[in-house]
């Protein structure tokens, strides 16, 4: 598990963070979790050793900027949510204000009613410790 402390990054705790991503390994099986701003700097993550934590938050963020773009040239608004289907595994990015975004790879078969519905918490409750 990396957290890394932006100085108190719209007020938000680390120590929080990094618990909420571990819950997501043990309530969902997660091989793999990060908040990350939109341009793809890492502020926390539950991403397994040999991966390479910022290549993989620069990739999450671009996937959800070439979102962003595309529905913007639609002129339909921005994108909440992104999911990429693998053979075995899932991927889910989600939109967690102006300024960043919670990302969870998870098994194939996770509720994912229920995974959305988690990441909305943890969401949630990262932007009222900004209050």
């Amino acid at each position: 598990m990396r957290v890394q402390d932006r100085g108190g990054l719209d007020g938000l705790n680390a120590a929080e963070m990094q618990r909420a991503l571990k819950s997501l390994r043990t309530e969902f099986g997660s091989i793999a979790s990060a908040i990350i701003s939109r341009d793809g700097i890492l502020i926390a993550s539950d991403i397994p050793g040999g991966v390479i934590a910022e290549t993989f938050t620069i990739m999450c963020a671009t996937m959800m900027g070439a979102a962003s773009t595309a529905h913007s040239e639609l002129r339909i608004g921005q994108p909440k949510m992104m999911r990429v289907i693998s053979e075995k595994h899932e991927m889910m990015l989600v939109s967690a204000g102006r300024k960043m975004i919670i990302v969870c790879v998870v098994p194939i078969g996770v509720n994912i009613d229920q995974l959305q519905a988690r990441l909305r918490e943890i969401i949630e409750s990262t932007q009222q410790e900004a209050v």
